[in-house]
């Protein structure tokens, strides 16, 4: 077997392997080859063929048995894969039973059989995104509760804000990865479903026989029957690429919260470590996340490919002109660079390194500052919004302006004291005891995540 040459240096890095054989020469032949198959299998149990006939098919098709090298040079003038393959098909059955060659391919069109042969490979592609979001969704709500107490900065706009916990960071990503793994399944009735409409969708060269074998050739394979061919209505597999578009996206937020956690002015959370992992050429301390650049490559590069298949959707009457071969590399592309991402996503989740003595040494950073609105609302409660705001403000100021930790600041404000005990003041400038409903937001994400799976 022929094997054309790729662009392979950067394949382990962005693409899973056991998708890229999805979307391989051989994967994209052999689906179309099964379509093919499945055809001579449907025709004869309705009596169209002579049930001789399906075993020298069958034989055929195989995507050993053909030339991927010459199948593409044949592509460039026949306009399509499946031109060259059927007449490929025919020589092959021919060979040994020639009677046989005249009832391959019969009533189908070219576009049939690309369009179930990539239903086909999605299937699979699909079945592999769906393990690995499981098992992503497992790993992070694991994480999620073993870290679900451990305070860090929360940051708006680059900043510290108020405490959160880096459990509730985690449970943030699990929600994500929830609500997709529940989109994919909502579609599945959509995506996986029969392209069988002969030449302009009619069916005509079937006569009476087409809605029997179109039926058989469903269950043949495992497919459902649609109201009618799409052969130019392509929202099914649109939607299934949005839904993915949305998977890199999330886990493009997953990369980048791990890669800032992870600078040198943070040090807070890492990738897993080993062996010459995030190494630089030159600079021998570095450690970069170079799991979280798949990461964040795929959420950058999803979204331009996912805007060609939108592009593609006005297609022409019953056959597109360029709209359709705008897909062929574009959802498999999409589907590699999610693979890629998920498998990078499942090695740091799993091995995320935690410094929380770093984490608490940040937060208090600013001295105190970022619970400064836990004293004001407290301290609200007795002396007023308006003025606890401006006191508290003002002690704000003073802190920084004096390089004084907020704490002291406030003991020596005669207004604070007068309202809130030395003790007070140390549980409101604690950041364990203002966390909120952290806790419970995890507990959520998580059973979300439970009940999905169960």
């Amino acid at each position: 077997m022929n094997q054309r040459p790729g662009n392979q240096l950067f394949d382990a890095y962005f693409t899973a392997r056991d998708m890229r054989d999805v979307f391989c020469d051989q994967g994209r032949v052999q689906a179309m080859l099964d379509f093919e198959a499945a055809l001579a299998r449907a025709e004869a149990q309705v009596g169209l063929i002579p049930p001789t006939a399906v075993a020298p098919i069958e034989a055929a098709c195989r995507a050993e048995h053909y030339d991927f090298i010459a199948l593409g040079e044949a592509i460039a003038t026949a306009g399509n894969s499946a031109i060259p393959l059927v007449k490929a098909l025919g020589k092959q059955i021919a060979k040994n039973d020639a009677e046989a060659e005249c009832f391959v391919h019969l009533g189908a069109t070219s576009q049939d059989v690309m369009d179930t042969g990539l239903v086909l490979q999605l299937r699979h592609a699909l079945t592999l995104i769906e393990s690995d979001l499981a098992q992503l969704g497992e790993t992070l709500a694991t994480q999620a509760l073993r870290y679900v107490a451990t305070p860090l900065a929360g940051r708006t706009w680059l900043q510290h804000a108020t405490p959160v916990t880096l459990g509730m960071k985690i449970a943030g990503w699990l929600g994500a990865v929830t609500r997709s793994r529940q989109r994919l399944q909502e579609l599945k009735p959509r995506l996986l479903v029969l392209q069988f409409g002969g030449a302009s969708g009619t069916l005509a060269a079937l006569g009476e026989q087409a809605m029997p074998i179109a039926e058989a050739l469903a269950a043949e394979l495992q497919l459902s029957l649609p109201e009618q061919p799409w052969h130019t209505q392509r929202d099914r597999l649109v939607e299934f690429a949005a839904v993915l578009g949305l998977i890199a996206g999330s886990l493009g937020k997953f990369g980048r919260d791990i890669s800032l956690l992870m600078q040198t002015e943070a040090a807070e959370v890492f990738e897993p470590s080993a062996p010459g992992k995030g190494g630089s050429s030159t600079m021998p301390h570095k450690r970069n996340p170079v799991g979280a650049a798949v990461l964040i490559g795929a959420a950058t590069r999803v979204p331009g490919l996912l805007s060609t298949l939108f592009s593609a959707m006005p297609q022409e009457h019953e056959r597109s002109l360029g709209l359709w071969h705008a897909e062929w590399e574009t959802l498999p592309e999409i589907c590699c660079l999610v693979s890629g991402a998920l498998q990078q996503a499942l090695s740091l989740a799993d091995g995320l390194e935690v410094d929380a003595d770093r984490m608490a040494h940040n937060l208090d950073l600013t001295q105190g500052l970022v619970l400064a609105e836990a004293v004001s609302i407290v301290l609200a409660q007795r002396v007023g919004r308006d003025t606890a705001h401006h006191l508290l403000e003002q002690c704000c100021k003073r802190a920084v302006a004096e390089h004084r930790h907020l704490r002291a600041v406030l003991g020596d404000e005669p207004q604070v004291t007068a309202e809130l005990s030395a003790a007070e003041l140390d549980r409101l400038l604690d950041p364990a005891h203002y966390l909120g409903q952290a806790q419970t937001w995890v507990e959520r994400a998580v059973a979300e995540h439970s009940a999905l799976t169960a």
